[in-house]
């Protein structure tokens, strides 16, 4: 053995591929959503290849069953955040890599937090999620790269900021049950809601692989080896088949939307504000064709009518499971849900923080048909 060989760098061999760059490796910033048994693979494999900067977003805690399934995980991390698990796991299996853990919904980090990244992984189990990772991506421009699993079946798939997206491959159906979730979110008990999906350690082995072999060639700017931009590599393992389907763009698909002006507010702290930065303090606004629009359906919840109380207004995300029901008489409140808020509405005052917005999001205020987009801070 030379000396040479004892000198080789931790990443020799992967920088002996020829198209290799693991200076654009180190310097890259990837966001990982979901910590299961998915997530668990794709920041391995990131980690190991020496990926420089990855942050992880999770809201879920380590359960028994996650023990056979999920490689970072040991009995006494059961009750822990799962996020906060794999990230201490993965810096410590590489201290080059920065690892940073979001133990909460991704839709509290705020769309506007996406921006910092330069590529988007889900390791997601509902389609809640992927909906939300897939309309803020498509606003800032980003690739994401999107992985599921079931059984011994799994799916990988690239999408772009121009072309098929994720809601693009929806059907009514997929849409019919997202609604029935999203109603029943509020008042319905947690083990309503919680789906078991049959999984396994090997086929999230394989599914992640091919993710983060996809991001690989994204980080290192070889783009012309992409293989499943919009497009689905499907794998199924009872038959050990696969095949490449190609999405079609849906040319009314909503979610095709692109923020290309952002302005930076961080002093910006209720819709009012907002209003008055975009018109003016003293403005004249036309309250016909000007209103405010949020990234996160904000829910108000009436008075119970039985024990009164007080209304409730925040986005879907920060509210509690359960929250809908009455604490008193277990009633359900009614509600109403927007997205937008037109300039007389009587809650323009409430602070992005009490409306529950994400840490780092966005205010869409409209006049006509100008729009502005304001980042903000709850």
């Amino acid at each position: 053995m030379t000396s040479v060989d004892l000198d080789e760098s931790r990443y020799a061999r992967q920088e002996l591929i020829t198209w290799w760059d693991q200076a654009a490796l180190a310097r890259s910033r990837v966001l990982v959503v979901g910590a299961g048994a998915l997530g668990n693979e794709v920041v391995k494999n990131l980690t190991l290849v020496g990926v420089g900067h990855i942050e992880i977003v999770d809201m879920d805690t380590i359960e028994h069953t996650n023990l056979a399934r999920c490689v970072f995980f040991r009995e006494a991390h059961e009750g822990q955040f799962k996020s906060d698990v794999l990230a201490a796991a993965a810096h410590d299996m590489n201290p080059d890599v920065t690892c940073v853990s979001h133990p909460v919904a991704v839709q509290r980090l705020g769309a506007a937090y996406l921006d910092r990244f330069d590529l988007v992984i889900g390791a997601l189990d509902n389609r809640e999620a992927r909906v939300w990772v897939n309309q803020a991506c498509r606003k800032l421009g980003r690739f994401w790269i999107d992985g599921a699993i079931e059984g011994l079946r799994g799916l990988a798939r690239m999408f772009a900021p121009e072309g098929a997206c994720y809601e693009c491959t929806l059907s009514e159906a997929d849409y019919k049950q997202m609604s029935h979730r999203r109603s029943c979110s509020l008042l319905a008990p947690e083990e309503i809601l919680t789906g078991k999906t049959p999984t396994n350690a090997t086929t999230a082995g394989i599914i992640a692989g091919v993710q983060v072999q996809e991001a690989i060639k994204f980080l290192t700017g070889n783009h012309d080896l992409l293989s499943v931009v919009g497009k689905c590599w499907v794998f199924t393992g009872d038959s050990m088949e696969s095949y490449v389907m190609a999405y079609r763009p849906d040319e009314f698909c909503l979610a095709h939307d692109s923020y290309d002006v952002i302005v930076d507010a961080p002093l910006v702290t209720t819709p009012r504000q907002a209003l008055a930065m975009v018109c003016g303090e003293n403005g004249d606004v036309d309250a016909a064709t000007t209103a405010l629009h949020f990234e996160e359906d904000v829910i108000e919840l009436k008075p119970c009518e039985t024990c009164g109380g007080h209304s409730i207004s925040r986005t879907r995300s920060s509210l509690r499971l359960g929250e809908g029901v009455c604490d008193t008489c277990g009633q359900s409140r009614l509600g109403s849900t927007s997205s937008q808020w037109s300039v007389t509405d009587d809650r323009l005052d409430l602070t992005f923080a009490e409306l529950g917005l994400g840490l780092h999001d966005f205010i869409t205020v409209r006049q006509g048909a100008q729009r502005t987009h304001l980042k903000v801070q709850a």
